[in-house]
């Protein structure tokens, strides 16, 4: 009897311990391949399905991840069939396949096939032979060795502006822009040897990546206009006008108290040294800076949205870089659930007469609930009224949305940067710290009144996705820019004095049936006034808006500033760059040498860097 029960207890004691060795964690570690080249794939999402553990492949394709065993451990690449096993051993090494739907996309083509490039319409054809699957950046090798990016990014397309006759269209409106995203993410694409697709570029965004002497605002208004014209460098016929504007600033510790959320996207799309890695020490950055009364949130958001960190005091920072740390991507991007979720928790934290901020950390990527435009624009539109502003930090590269971070920043009250580099996350988020994260001026809008007896025609360079209409200057309701503390903005408009002869831009025909009414628009009110500037803006807690207004008066000099030189050097530089209609004799020469001549005010090397730039496209365009 004894003998049976002692059996029974020994069996027992080993089903026991069978049960705790299946159901015991272990490190499981492999290699993920291309199934047809077996090369290594680089940033593949491994999650462990159903919780909350992932990570991703590193340069040699290896992973490694904590999991039991009878677990089930999910493989997502981008461009590849997912794939699914079931944790057996402590080794597991996996091959991906194509998706079908990549393949689709492919059309042979005699010995050579045809693929479609999205962002720049562009066609490549490689040999059939060489044909391989995407690696981390998502490229495809070509048969004379050249790497081609496979874009899954998408941009916003824009018509250029045009010239308008001053006597017909006197009126000149527009929101003012302090973004800066498309000038760094231009950087990452020259730095990658390719030159940038044009919707890529947005010439303002270039031009106002810089900082220029403008004279500080010294009244009760907290912004300031500085007006200069000279000779327009591509075409010595026309005048170049540039206006200027000026935010007060604020010493870093007279900023009010913060109350900040991160909404950070750890979706799978986020994984790799670029995105997810880079997010953190980015705002490893930010932390570093934060003071006692600051406050910090973190929100995540991929298949669903959460809070990793309640509302923390900035004196806690190792509290939050922990937080940070522990963060890993996996699943798919439900961002408007984490939109939601962030306000939601901003607004329960609202510091009155403080800085109350969303700073959103991703590749734009929306994939799952709220994603299309009009989805987008309805929920900011919304969530903005709550009196928390928002900044966009854009990330990663091969799938990069930025179409949909413009709009986030554009209708949100914020603004919109992207991170290529940890220099470029040390320049927004300590440099200028005061302009990305303090407003100090919000719905800031521009309206140019030209003077017909001394304009012909004008063109706004740059501002295309911030026009408005005239009679939205005067209507409080519609929504414009920020500008943060000590920030700066620059538009220029190219101008056709009254006198040009033959042809010039904007000319139209004599009108046929009917008369055009004597000495219509042709008296001016001053004697050089070539403009007047006029800006509206609100107080940061307003609904009220206050309006200052300049005059220009040309006398034809072409004594301009420096900075005037640098920035109109931008300027011709953005305008090759999209194949503009009116760059006239523009050329990377004469970008640089005129670069060259407002290098006066570069203490951090941006202004050289430019150059760089500059002389690494001119290389590529030969």
């Amino acid at each position: 009897m004894k003998t049976m029960y002692f059996k029974s207890l020994f069996l027992l004691l080993l089903l026991v311990c069978a049960v705790k060795l299946n159901a015991q964690e272990l490190t499981v570690t492999g290699k993920v391949t291309d199934a047809e080249t077996g090369e290594p794939l680089i940033g593949v999402s491994v999650s462990l399905k159903g919780k909350t553990a992932a990570t991703c492949t590193n340069i040699d394709g290896k992973y490694s991840i904590l999991a039991a065993k009878g677990g089930i451990l999910e493989f997502n690449y981008i461009g590849y069939e997912k794939k699914e096993i079931v944790v057996k051993q402590s080794r597991h090494d996996v091959s991906l396949v194509v998706s079908a739907q990549i393949l689709e996309e492919t059309v042979i083509v005699g010995f050579g096939a045809q693929k479609k490039i999205a962002v720049t319409g562009a066609i490549t054809t490689v040999d059939v032979s060489e044909l391989k699957a995407p690696s981390n950046n998502y490229q495809f090798a070509g048969r004379a060795g050249m790497i081609r990016e496979m874009d899954n990014e998408s941009y916003g397309h824009s018509n250029e502006n045009r010239f308008k006759p001053a006597k017909d269209e006197p009126l000149s409106t527009f929101s003012i822009d302090v973004d800066a995203a498309s000038y760094s993410n231009m950087r990452r694409f020259v730095n990658q040897g390719q030159i940038p697709p044009k919707d890529a570029i947005r010439t303002e965004e270039l031009i106002n990546y810089f900082s220029y002497n403008y004279s500080k605002p010294t009244g009760k208004d907290p912004v300031k206009i500085t007006t200069e014209a000279g000779e327009c460098p591509w075409n010595k016929n026309h005048r170049l006008v540039r206006i200027g504007i000026k935010a007060k600033e604020i010493a870093e510790e007279n900023l009010p108290a913060s109350n900040l959320v991160f909404l950070i996207d750890v979706s799978g799309s986020m994984c790799g040294p670029t995105r997810l890695d880079l997010v953190k020490s980015s705002l490893k950055l930010l932390v570093n800076n934060l003071r006692e009364k600051d406050k910090v949130a973190i929100v995540v958001y991929a298949g669903a949205a959460g809070e990793v960190l309640p509302s923390t005091s900035g004196n806690d920072k190792q509290k939050i870089r922990e937080a940070l740390e522990g963060l890993s991507a996996g699943g798919s991007t439900a961002g408007g659930a984490g939109i939601q979720l962030a306000y939601k928790i901003a607004k329960q934290n609202l510091i009155k007469g403080g800085n109350n901020r969303v700073i959103l950390c991703t590749d734009g990527d929306f994939n799952v609930g709220v994603s299309n435009k009009e989805q987008l624009e309805s929920l900011i539109e919304t969530e903005r009224k709550s009196g928390v502003f928002l900044t966009v930090l854009g990330y990663g590269m091969g799938n990069y949305k930025d179409d949909k971070m413009q709009i986030l920043a554009q209708k949100g009250n914020g603004n919109h940067a992207y991170i290529d580099n940890i220099q470029e996350a040390n320049k927004i988020l300590v440099q200028e710290f005061g302009g990305t994260i303090y407003t100090v001026a919000k719905d800031v809008k521009l309206q140019i009144e030209f003077n017909p007896a001394k304009v012909l025609s004008y063109r706004l360079i740059g501002y295309e996705t911030r026009l408005l209409n005239k009679e939205d200057f005067n209507d409080d309701t519609k929504d414009a820019g920020e500008m943060g503390a000590g920030h700066t903005v620059t538009a220029f408009y190219e101008i056709v004095p009254v006198g040009v002869k033959g042809d010039y831009p904007g000319n139209v025909d004599k009108l046929k049936y009917q008369d055009e009414p004597a000495n219509k628009n042709t008296q001016s009110t001053g004697s050089n006034e070539l403009l007047t500037v006029k800006l509206r803006y609100k107080e940061p807690e307003g609904d009220k808006s206050s309006k200052i207004e300049q005059v220009l008066a040309d006398t034809g000099s072409d004594k301009v500033s420096s900075d005037f030189k640098f920035a109109s050097a931008v300027a011709m530089f953005g305008q090759l760059l999209v194949d503009s209609d009116f760059k006239g004799n523009a050329s990377y020469e004469k970008i640089i040498s005129l670069a060259k001549e407002g290098l006066n005010n570069d203490e951090q090397g941006y202004r050289r860097e430019f150059m760089r730039l500059v002389e690494a496209v001119k290389g590529m365009s030969k």
